[in-house]
């Protein structure tokens, strides 16, 4: 195991590239499955929930093979099990994706209730109802999910999200892609990861409409054929590294982005005192000056999104004045807060709200990731602080920012990975 080892204080200048992003690549790996032939998918981000969906799909029977770091090809002609392994599926939340492209496949799919991030109760009682009103039985035992179709397949039917439900809308179109009929999804959610899972499935022969609006219309189709499809920038890993400057001061030029996906994280940052300037596929970010105080609510998109809440946290830990940050997401997104505090951070959590007085500075401490995005956050404070830093968990940081150290060090960040003998975070890593 390591951690990372961080020596605060310093601006940051230079480029950064952005990967492919995460939630969108959790999904669109198995909707692969879903795909009668070979489909090369590019721009994969190098992180371990890839890795983990990626090890899944070839423990089902799929052929995956990296043409290059970032272009994996899979060939789901064979599979030969609908069963995923239960070491690996516990892991990861995304993990559930594949009952929606298994069931909408082959007809059917145990997979174990899924892990990932203790964020509070996110229970997938959406997804399951939603499978059900395609005509899926669908019924939880010991842990699993055990979907099944009747024997004519999943029909079309139209379903009500009770809320915009990212992962419960993904699944549905995972689920309903190939099946009888048309299916009509009314409140969907419209993250810019929904819009990219139906382009790709549209690519290779589904007929989805609406994606990235609140109603989404699916006439299902018999088979997918195969074809290529480049993945997204990631919207979050592009958000955090402008948070970093905005907190660390600088000057970055930030490749390989959609800027129209940034808006509601640019706002934010701007009204900190941060200048972003928008350059086609680039944001350059500038902080010279003093950080203000604002006052942030998450909410779906196009709003400002709960995986920011921690990292534009961070941010205002040091600006002047007091700010309010009201998490309409997630109960649990707080638990990097006790952490913070350790750095001389001044918050107070009350519910789902946290008044952050800010302090001039912080100082370097050593922090347990809790999460991904609070570990992120985390190393946006460090980089922000005075003294050293320490974060040990950083496996929970690694399943959503690849390379996060090289891309900080070409800024000129001091930050390092060194040996963790903690047995404890050993154990830890073993089981999340």
């Amino acid at each position: 195991m390591q951690k990372y080892v961080i020596k605060g204080g310093k601006p940051l200048y230079g480029e950064i590239e952005i990967g492919g992003a995460k939630n969108a690549a959790v999904a669109i790996l198995p909707a692969a499955l879903l795909v009668d032939g070979v489909c090369r998918i590019e721009n994969i981000p190098q992180i371990s929930d890839v890795t983990l969906i990626l090890r899944i799909i070839e423990e089902l029977g799929a052929e995956v093979r990296f043409l290059n770091k970032n272009t994996v090809q899979i060939d789901s002609t064979h599979i030969t099990s609908c069963h995923v392994p239960d070491e690996l599926s516990r892991k990861m939340r995304a993990s559930y994706y594949l009952i929606g492209a298994l069931l909408g496949r082959f007809g059917q799919a145990v997979v174990s209730m899924p892990g990932g991030c203790d964020l509070g109760s996110r229970p997938i009682d959406l997804h399951i109802r939603s499978f059900e009103s395609l005509g899926a039985k669908v019924d939880v035992v010991s842990g699993y999910v055990h979907a099944t179709a009747p024997e004519q397949g999943l029909h079309g039917t139209t379903i009500y999200m009770d809320q915009a439900s990212v992962g419960a809308t993904m699944n549905t179109i995972l689920a309903a892609a190939c099946s009888n009929g048309r299916t009509v999804i009314e409140n969907a959610a419209k993250e810019p990861h929904i819009v990219d899972l139906a382009n790709f499935l549209n690519s290779m022969g589904a007929d989805i409409r609406g994606a990235g609006t609140d109603v989404i219309r699916i006439h299902g189709v018999q088979h997918l054929h195969g074809g290529s499809y480049s993945i997204i920038p990631d919207q979050i890993e592009a958000g955090t590294y402008m948070a970093a400057v905005t907190a660390a001061g600088g000057d970055v030029l930030i490749r390989n982005v959609i800027p129209k996906h940034l808006d509601c994280i640019t706002a934010k940052l701007v009204e900190m005192g941060a200048q972003v300037e928008e350059m086609g596929d680039a944001v350059r970010v500038t902080r010279t000056g003093a950080l203000k105080r604002v006052n942030i609510k998450t909410m779906p998109y196009p709003g400002f999104p709960t995986d920011m809440q921690p990292q534009i946290s961070a941010c205002l830990c040091v600006a002047e004045g007091t700010s309010v940050v009201n998490e309409g997401i997630w109960e649990n997104r707080y638990r990097y807060v006790g952490e913070f505090r350790r750095m001389g951070a001044q918050i107070q959590v009350d519910g789902k709200i946290a008044v952050i007085e800010g302090v001039n500075r912080l100082m370097g401490a050593s922090l347990r990731a809790c999460d991904l995005r609070a570990g992120a956050a985390m190393v946006i404070a460090g980089l922000a602080a005075h003294g050293e830093t320490e974060i040990s968990r950083i496996f929970y940081i690694e399943r959503g920012y690849e390379n996060l150290v090289e891309k900080l060090q070409g800024v000129g960040a001091d930050i390092r990975l060194v040996e963790d003998g903690n047995e404890e975070t050993q154990r830890e890593a073993d089981v999340g």
